[in-house]
This record gives C-alpha cells, structure tokens and sequence, in this order.
C-alpha cells in the first residue's frame, strides 16, 4: 500500500532537509532493529521510516514524489529505485549509532546501542535493510524487488491514428527477445502512451514485473501535420482561385472526398475547418478537427496573354 512519506517522517510538504534529517534520527534511535530486540513490527516500522528518509532526503527523487504522488511514485518507482545511492550504514554513522560499530565484511554496517547491546548488521545494498532480513544475526536473503519498467516507441501512419490497429513488436527483455501482440487503439498521437501491466523486466526474488508502456512516433505524409487530435492539410490553390474565390476538391485522410468552398480574396495559409474529421480521442469522446491549409501557388513563368493581363491588373491598382 502506498505510504505518505511527509506523515511517516511527521514532518509537512514544506519542511526542509534539515528537517528531514531531524525527523528521521529521532524515529531511527527509536526504531532501529538494536533497540527493537526482534520486535518485528518495530523492524518493519524502521524500514518504512528508512524508506521515506531515501526519498526526501534526495532532491531528485523527493521532487519525482511530490509531481506524481505516493501511489503513482511507487508504481515507477521499485525499492531497488529508492535505494539507489542511498547508503543506510553511513548515515546512521553520522547520526552518531554504533558506538564503535563499522562497516563489517560483506560491505554492511554494525552498531550497537548501549553497553553490551546486541549488535546488528545490514549487509549488501550499502546495508539497505530492505534487500534482507533486518533482524539481528538475520541472513542476506534479498525481498521481492519490482521489476524495471520498460518503453517501446512504435511508428504509426496517420490511417492506424484515426483506425486503431494490431501490431506485433519485438522487445528485449530480461536478455531475451520476444514477440508481443499489441492492440493500438484510436488516438494513440505523440505524447500520449499505453500500459500493458507486467510485460516489463521481470522482478528480483519473486517480485512482480515492471510495464511495458508503448508510446507513438506518427510516420505521416508530406504536407500533413499534427496538432494534439488535429489534423493540419496543405492545399495547394491557384491565384485566381485565391482571389475570386472557389469549390475545391478534398480528399480527406478518413477516405472521404468533399467539395470545400473557397470564399473570394482567400488568404495564403488561411485555415479552413472541418470540425469532427481529424483524430478520434483516445476516451472516445470525439474526434478532433480537419484544418485544410491553403496554399497559393505562384507561376513562375507567365505567357505573353498572361503577362498582358497582368500588367491591365497592376493599371487597375490591384
């Protein structure tokens, strides 16, 4: 379940590092496996406390935290994710515990507390008591740790945008490749992407896997772009066209062909709006909207009646 990592600590959004690293000796002199004697919901209260330290004591990692929220956080986020960097023995060094204790062989760090007091050590993961059993004598046996999620960026045309499609991908995974069938559905434009829940690196120890999250790279046709689930089209106009206005042939990227009446002294890169004939919205809701652009196309060469012609125009002030 996801944790609030501001309540855990007892500190508000607000607090600052110093703060932080208050709250947290406080809870970990009080928590800490030494003093708990083998209480093992003690043991797992310090590993919450531990966890919640990780991340707000890291700037990078508190930030990710406050932008997604605590659900959504540990959802990209594995143990292996929030313990990284993060070294448990150095820290409770420097907050004074141990007594003496050091860093033992396997790279983990030893305290005691008190005169005589049982002696505790993390071992692995700069003694992450979350990769082990944190009891005192406890082995090294590693908890379950979420797997990676994985992205796959997919090209698709401007017909699988407004259709849907299935497609087959080849993804590496765990060292391995595989072939995965995947249902695109409408509206999958740039920016937008879709789960498919446990299809990531699979997880350490008996972990669950990551996602895999498919995202598009849209592959369109010239004189065609995107904006959100709009759909902008070049057409190319003549000038008489342009200036006593026109029925113009469209065909749409839906398939449909329809006649698009130019008003007269229609302007270059004037915006001609089809509502309800671009993208379809991923929810369902709606479409969004078809913009024919007009583009006047200038002769570079004139004939001799065009040329005269043209010059009558320019006597007229035109």
């Amino acid at each position: 379940m996801a944790q609030d990592y501001y309540k855990t600590l007892g500190i508000d959004k607000t607090a600052t590092a110093s703060d932080i690293k208050k709250a947290y000796r406080k809870l970990a002199l009080k928590y800490h496996p030494d003093k708990t004697k083998g209480d093992k919901a003690l043991e797992d209260k310090f590993k919450i406390i531990s966890e919640a330290y990780a991340v707000l004591s890291d700037p990078e990692k508190r930030k990710q935290y406050d932008t997604y929220g605590s659900a959504d956080f540990q959802q990209r986020f594995s143990q292996e994710d929030i313990f990284r960097n993060f070294d448990l023995g150095d820290i409770l060094k420097e907050f004074g515990f141990g007594g003496g204790g050091g860093f033992n062989r396997s790279g983990g760090f030893s305290s005691s507390f008190g005169q005589g007091g049982a002696k505790t050590s993390f071992s692995g993961m700069g003694g992450n008591p979350f990769f082990q059993n944190a009891r005192p004598g406890g082995g090294g046996r590693k908890a379950p740790a979420r797997g990676k999620d994985l992205e796959y960026e997919i090209p698709l045309t401007l017909d699988e945008l407004i259709n849907g499609v299935g497609k087959t991908i080849t993804i590496s995974q765990d060292g391995q490749t595989k072939a995965i069938e995947v249902k695109i559905p409408k509206g999958l434009t740039q920016g937008k992407k879709i789960r498919l829940a446990g299809k990531g690196e699979p997880g350490a120890s008996g972990g669950p896997a990551g996602n895999l999250y498919i995202k598009s790279s849209p592959s369109l046709p010239q004189g065609i772009t995107l904006e959100g689930n709009d759909i902008l089209m070049t057409k190319d106009i003549r000038l008489t066209q342009a200036l006593l206005g026109d029925k113009v042939e469209v065909n749409t990227p839906s398939g449909k062909t329809i006649n698009l009446t130019l008003p007269p002294g229609t302007g270059y890169k004037a915006k001609m709006r089809l509502p309800g004939m671009g993208i379809p919205h991923m929810k369902g809701n709606g479409c969004g909207d078809l913009y024919v652009v007009v583009n006047i196309v200038m002769p570079k060469v004139l004939d001799p009646k065009q040329q005269k012609l043209i010059k009558e125009l320019k006597d007229t002030g035109l």
